[in-house]
């Protein structure tokens, strides 16, 4: 799974409040070329939304975001995700997805919290709060020591289409995670064309970097 998410540079970062708005939106996705999303733990609607969307389309690399409860990581291996991510690093809840063969994405802010996902394995890792934690030029000094030891990033938080390549041209950045992608209130209103263009933007921007 690792290495098949490597090769997506771009990761929707997806809030969903309506389990039924979770099929048109994958399909959205899709129809703009994008077979990857992270639908974030944020909302009482994302255990139904990730289930709805593994049913649908199995073929998708299905991720959930923010899981940062027990009870949240055991869901999701119900649910049979494809790999999970976090905004920090729980040493728990990298063992429950490691027990369970799933891939997981810590997020780290700091040297200290890149190694503690090191030691137990984790070389790719979220930086987040991307834009207000340094950007990239905290991410290029990251790079210096850590490059070498093959970990790489996804900068999340503070992303858009006119800053995302600054972080794709890095070396040690392996994808983004946009929220602009498909917002709440667009799917809220079911604007799927809409985010459709989005994503074919995003994806040709992509392959400028």
């Amino acid at each position: 799974m690792l290495n098949e998410l490597l090769k997506r540079p771009v990761i929707p970062v997806i809030v969903i409040e309506d389990a039924n708005d979770a099929v048109p939106l994958a399909e959205a996705l899709l129809a703009g070329g994008m077979d990857v999303i992270e639908v974030t733990c944020r909302t009482a609607a994302a255990p139904q939304a990730l289930a709805n969307i593994k049913k649908a389309f199995p073929e998708m690399l299905l991720g959930a975001g923010t899981v940062v409860t027990p009870d949240q990581a055991k869901m999701c291996i119900d649910t049979g995700v494809s790999f999970g991510l976090a905004p920090g690093l729980n040493p728990d809840t990298v063992e429950f997805f490691q027990e369970n063969g799933t891939l997981f994405i810590p997020g780290i802010m700091t040297p200290s919290e890149i190694e503690a996902g090191l030691a137990m394995g984790c070389k790719l890792l979220k930086f987040f709060p991307a834009g207000a934690a340094g950007g990239v030029n905290m991410l290029k000094n990251l790079g210096a020591p850590y490059g070498p030891l093959g970990v790489r990033f996804c900068p999340t938080g503070g992303l858009s289409l006119d800053n995302m390549n600054d972080y794709l041209s890095l070396p040690i950045v392996s994808a983004i995670g946009g929220s602009w992608l498909a917002t709440k209130q667009q799917i809220a209103d079911k604007q799927w064309d809409v985010i459709t263009a989005q994503v074919k933007d995003a994806l040709a921007k992509a392959s400028e970097a």
